[in-house]
């Protein structure tokens, strides 16, 4: 019995993320930090440039391919955590993409990686780690279950999304190259159109 309503269970779960994967329509965007809070750092190479540069080509390609778009900052400010939670909430046909980039002590540890936190949005976070590893050359570090609050908070298919580490010498001259910034924004499109079609 407690098999039959497992399978039940996950059967309902899978429905529901292919009934709102082909009902969306708007990507919120989320580029990470802004304003005081500059995220991981070296030097002057600061994540909240790094995230803002990035969401921007993201939502140019989403444009491109006839998504609707929302960004929670355009320009270097501050701005909550439960603000951008509350800001996604908002768009009832909508995914949540937050952009960010790594750092850690470890200065040898480099790749791409992306969180989700509901079933609902492990197909997503999937799709747009494979999207990105097939137009970068780094270590994969996978689509991992984490419970960041804007992902945790969200109410819609919700990710974050590691563009690399600023801790890492190699990834660190890499992602100052617009080169990286533009192939990881279209290996996150391409994730989400895939999404779309689930």
């Amino acid at each position: 019995m407690k098999v039959i309503l497992r399978a039940v269970i996950l059967l309902a779960a899978i429905s529901l993320t292919v009934a709102q994967a082909k009902s969306f329509r708007t990507v919120v965007i989320d580029p990470g930090h802004g304003g005081h809070d500059k995220g991981g750092q070296w030097g002057l190479v600061y994540e909240k440039h790094l995230a803002l540069d990035t969401s921007a080509r993201l939502e140019n390609e989403l444009k491109k391919r006839g998504f609707r778009t929302v960004m929670t900052r355009r320009s270097d400010y501050f701005i909550s955590l439960p603000e951008r939670v509350r800001i996604a909430k908002k768009y009832r046909d909508a995914i949540f993409v937050s952009i960010h980039y790594n750092y850690t002590w470890k200065q040898h540890v480099q790749g791409l990686e992306t969180f989700y936190t509901s079933s609902q949005s492990r197909a997503l976070a999937s799709l747009i780690q494979s999207g990105m590893m097939r137009k970068v050359r780094t270590n994969n570090r996978g689509a991992k279950y984490a419970r960041y609050y804007v992902i945790r908070n969200a109410t819609c298919p919700a990710v974050l999304v590691e563009c690399g580490f600023v801790s890492n010498r190699h990834e660190r001259a890499r992602m100052k190259s617009a080169w990286w910034r533009q192939a990881l924004a279209e290996g996150i499109a391409d994730g989400i159109v895939k999404f779309k079609k689930l």
